[in-house]
């Protein structure tokens, strides 16, 4: 991190260009969960911006919010503040479809596109941030050219069961290899192996509701997972 640092500085350093750093030139001033997203105070390169609603969820969100922000100051020149009503009125806006998205209620069921073990401990971070599911299940498809084993241990403190299956890319893990890796990690009793991605679906929503105390899904592992489970669910974007 250093490293890539010091080189940006230097390439800044020969373009003549003015170098501004998170969490130095601008941020998170303040971060509270709220109903359907989260609520935020920033500081950004030419002045602060309170009482900001986000309808996307995790703190990762809130930094990008800070970002786009700062980007967008520095675009007009970074030394004018922009006008606070249209930072409020854009980020209200925002959307991220596929990234801790809800596509489904009762019960709750969420699509994720993390597909690495970094998304991955970013969508961990968040379940635990913005929900509190009774019971969460988790609905996986995996890339096999990707650390699938990582990516299943940094789940497993956060799901109740998981339910591995396939999506429609052909580099999609073989669904009993996969259930194998989940049974080392999980133990087989919390571990479903379901072929077929409807199929699959169907069995983890019925694993959510079993207990009937507000259960969730959370659909994740791969781009292509995401989007599969979305066209399955009948979501569109607008």
């Amino acid at each position: 991190q250093d490293e890539v640092s010091q080189i940006l500085a230097e390439r800044a350093e020969q373009v003549g260009a003015r170098l501004y750093a998170g969490g130095t030139d601008f941020g998170i001033r303040s971060r509270d969960i709220a109903v359907g997203g989260q609520a935020l105070d920033l500081r950004g390169i030419a002045g602060d911006y309170d009482e900001l609603f986000l309808p996307l969820h995790g703190a990762h969100q809130a930094d990008n919010a800070a970002l786009a922000l700062a980007a967008v100051e520095a675009f007009f020149g970074g030394e004018r503040r922009l006008d606070p009503e249209v930072v409020r009125a854009g980020l209200a806006a925002a959307t991220s479809p596929g990234r801790l998205e809800v596509v489904r209620r009762s019960p709750t069921i969420l699509v994720d596109a993390a597909h690495n073990p970094h998304g991955m401990t970013a969508l961990a971070v968040a379940l635990g941030d913005a929900f509190t599911f009774a019971r969460l299940v988790g609905l996986v498809a995996i890339f096999g050219d990707k650390d699938a084993g990582e990516m299943l241990e940094i789940l497993e403190p956060v799901l109740d069961h998981v339910v591995v299956t396939r999506n429609s890319s052909p580099r999609s893990l073989n669904p009993a290899e996969l259930g194998e890796l989940a049974a080392e990690i999980f133990g087989p009793d919390r571990v479903s192996v379901v072929p077929a991605l409807p199929d699959a679906i169907e069995e983890a929503v019925t694993l959510a509701e079993q207990d009937g105390l507000g259960g969730g899904v959370i659909a994740t592992g791969s781009v292509v997972t995401a989007a599969d489970v979305r066209a399955l669910l009948g979501v569109t974007d607008s």
